[in-house]
């Protein structure tokens, strides 16, 4: 059996009740419902949070609700460690045999990539997998801006091709799975990453965000 835990706090700074926000005219967290409950993998979907309003339009939309304590729920709190608090709560008999955290800022998150994701995980020894994606330009190329002044990063890189360049990747922030029977905290290192065309990859942490993810979405229903 596996579980889902959708971690949704109710004080986001950047946008406002973000979470909730209507995004191309529905709660923002109801896509990350909606595709756990679509791709049925799931024998339990709970919403862990510490905000009535996100509580309402999550059972609303199907979910149960874990409320988590204060100290998980401020701007200091990882989803890593509400994900293990809500692991430790709903699991306690041990009836689970995976576990899968699902952002509520996913409206891009595809069944496919999660079922991928879960069976990738299962004929692997890794505890974790997770969705991850390339960057669009090469890293070792970046640079900082020290006294007003580009300072490259990677020097030795500076003349190089880009063609020549390795690639890179990151996560790309929709999903993770765990395999219950690990003890460890979710890691990258060691962890299967599922790769997810660019195209379906949006962090939403900025309003500047969440307009392009929302244009994103639309050109997406256009041409599908």
């Amino acid at each position: 059996m596996n579980l889902c835990i959708i971690p949704a706090r109710g004080g986001s700074k950047r946008i406002p009740r973000k979470n909730i926000k209507y995004f191309c005219g529905k709660p923002l967290i109801a896509y990350s419902i909606q595709t756990a409950k679509k791709s049925k993998l799931f024998t339990k979907i709970v919403v862990s949070t510490d905000d009535e309003k996100i509580a309402k339009i999550s059972k609303n939309l199907g979910t149960e609700i874990l409320y988590r304590p204060k100290n998980l729920a401020d701007d200091f709190s990882s989803s890593v460690d509400v994900f293990e608090h809500a692991i430790n709560e709903l699991n306690k008999n041990n009836s689970f045999e995976y576990a899968c955290m699902i952002y509520p800022t996913a409206p891009f998150l595809q069944v496919k990539y999660l079922k991928k994701s879960l069976e990738e995980l299962k004929k692997s020894n890794a505890c974790f997998s997770f969705s991850a994606t390339t960057y669009d330009f090469p890293i070792w190329r970046g640079f900082e801006i020290v006294n007003g002044k580009a300072k490259m990063i990677f020097k030795e890189f500076m003349n190089t091709r880009s063609q020549d360049l390795k690639e890179a990747y990151h996560d790309a922030g929709q999903f993770y799975w765990k395999k219950l029977k690990c003890s460890d905290k979710f890691h990258f290192n060691g962890s299967i990453p599922v790769l997810i065309p660019r195209y379906l990859v949006q962090d939403i942490d900025t309003m500047e965000d969440f307009i392009r993810a929302e244009n994103m979405y639309k050109i997406m229903c256009l041409t599908t």
